[in-house]
């Protein structure tokens, strides 16, 4: 188990390794003085976007991820 504290810098590596991107829904449950985390897996495409756009998006995105990364620089 790892600690960490959740900042923005900090927080890349941990959302990477939970498949969670900044902007995802997340379900929140609390459980005495434990609060879980998990994906809302109910997300809701938008008028006119059906999963098949979003699958090849997605496939683009992962297949051009560094070009996407070094463009944050600049």
């Amino acid at each position: 188990m790892a600690i960490r504290k959740l900042t923005k810098v900090g927080a890349v590596e941990m959302l990477k390794t939970a498949n969670l991107a900044f902007g995802d829904e997340l379900e929140v449950e609390f459980k005495g003085e434990e609060i879980i985390l998990r994906k809302n897996k109910n997300v809701k495409l938008p008028k006119g976007v059906d999963a098949e756009f979003m699958e090849m998006l997605s496939d683009v995105i992962k297949e051009h991820d560094e070009a996407f990364k070094g463009l944050v620089d600049r």
